[in-house]
């Protein structure tokens, strides 16, 4: 086995892995250039044009400077997210609807005669937490 190809081919995985992960780190920056609403636009601008000039450089600058309020970002964006999916999981599912909705919904089923009288006490009992 010739090891001079072996080492060729750790040194372009490393390579590879430390691009792959810059590319990460950038765009992460950039996403939270865009989600923070308390930095002026120049001030973006400025950070931008340094990201494409001294690339490195600045990534690991912008890190360590601002690296908890990115954090605090991103976590409120998760969070929001959550709030969001929640939201709209339980106006799917119906669970937002009041014991008198759904006791009301319940009537008008009985009275279309879609069920019957026990089923009507049983999910008027249900809404009622009885």
């Amino acid at each position: 086995m010739d090891w001079s190809n072996l080492w060729s081919f750790i040194w372009i995985f490393f390579w590879s892995f430390a691009f792959i992960a810059y590319l990460f780190a950038l765009f992460a920056i950039i996403g939270d250039l865009f989600r923070d609403h308390e930095l002026n636009g120049w001030w973006k601008a400025v950070w931008i044009l340094f990201l494409i000039f001294l690339p490195f450089l600045t990534a690991l600058v912008y890190l360590i400077a601002r690296g908890n309020g990115m954090a605090q970002r991103s976590a409120k964006a998760a969070s929001d997210a959550q709030a969001a999916t929640d939201a709209y999981i339980r106006q799917t599912a119906g669970g937002s609807a009041s014991p008198s909705d759904e006791i009301a919904k319940a009537k008008a089923l009985l009275d279309a005669g879609t069920i019957s009288a026990q089923e009507y006490e049983a999910i008027k009992a249900k809404a009622l937490g009885a």
